[in-house]
């Protein structure tokens, strides 16, 4: 009788996993629609930079209504993660402001085979044939979205496999901090950094330029994108904090017909045939990956 009340008990808590996973996929495809309208007037760090800033100003506010208590011994983790998610979000933005929303999604989605290969070199962890074939079928199918043979590789494609290793990192530290940190504190040390981090390459580099924004259509997509993409986090903090990482890491891959339906709608081209077939590749990889 217990044992069959933790069943229905673990099934409970895995459905939601997948339905805030769901959520998640929707919501940060749309946010990733919005960012492409914006980057068409704004510089892709100035978008992780205002994001990240309204961001950090909703989740401080939630902290008003429910506190929460904070442990120092792992502060250095959630720094990491908020370094890593933030090269990951900078590298994710500019992909997306330079190719196709669709395939910007998927090489972001590159990221499981990547936590495969840290935890192989880091954590000693044992790659079995099964997956050695996944992740090569994965790679394959990045192959096929960027298309090497033609030798026109464009640094947006680039950016977005890098994008894909650093969102690994990020959700390495995740799954080592989520039973010691609520969800918006770790939410808060992404944002933070990702808040910090463009300012100071703003301050520092000549790379970037910033400008004040006053048309209120700008800040209407700048808010409506950082309400979509907080709160897209959370249910992502949520997803695998109830839930396997490797259900939460097949349900993720629905954010990529989202990704392409709201790219048609914004202008993008179909996807051919060998892009197609390239996504399909790396979502049936980064499947095999996580079912290892």
């Amino acid at each position: 009788m217990l044992n069959n009340y933790k069943s229905l008990l673990n099934l409970k808590f895995m459905d939601k996993g997948i339905f805030f996973m769901l959520m998640s996929a929707m919501l940060g495809s749309l946010s990733g629609a919005v960012a492409k309208v914006l980057s068409e007037s704004m510089d892709p760090i100035e978008i992780v930079f205002y994001r990240n800033l309204l961001g950090v100003i909703m989740i401080v506010y939630s902290f008003k209504k429910v506190s929460v208590s904070f442990d120092f011994s792992k502060t250095h983790l959630l720094f990491l993660r908020g370094f890593f998610g933030t090269v990951a979000m900078l590298l994710y933005f500019y992909t997306i402001a330079t190719i196709p929303l669709g395939e910007a999604v998927i090489l972001n989605k590159t990221s499981p085979f990547f936590v495969t290969i840290l935890a192989y070199y880091l954590m000693k962890e044992s790659i079995s044939l099964n997956t050695f074939f996944a992740l090569i079928i994965g790679f394959v199918g990045v192959a096929f979205v960027i298309k090497p043979f033609d030798f026109e590789i464009s640094i947006g494609h680039i950016f977005g496999v890098l994008g894909g290793f650093f969102a690994a990192a990020a959700y390495a530290t995740i799954k080592k901090i989520k039973d010691i940190y609520d969800a918006r504190v770790i939410m808060l040390s992404f944002m933070g950094v990702g808040t910090i981090l463009p300012l100071l390459i703003f301050l520092l580099t000549p790379y970037a330029n910033f400008s004040l924004h006053t048309d209120l259509f700008v800040w209407a997509l700048i808010a409506l994108m950082a309400v979509l993409s907080t709160v897209s986090q959370w249910f992502l903090t949520r997803a695998y904090s109830l839930s396997k990482a490797s259900i939460i890491g097949v349900i993720g891959y629905s954010s990529i017909p989202f990704a392409v339906g709201f790219g048609i709608m914004l202008g993008d081209s179909i996807p051919d045939i060998v892009t197609f077939l390239g996504i399909g590749l790396i979502a049936l990889g980064g499947i095999l990956v996580s079912k290892k």
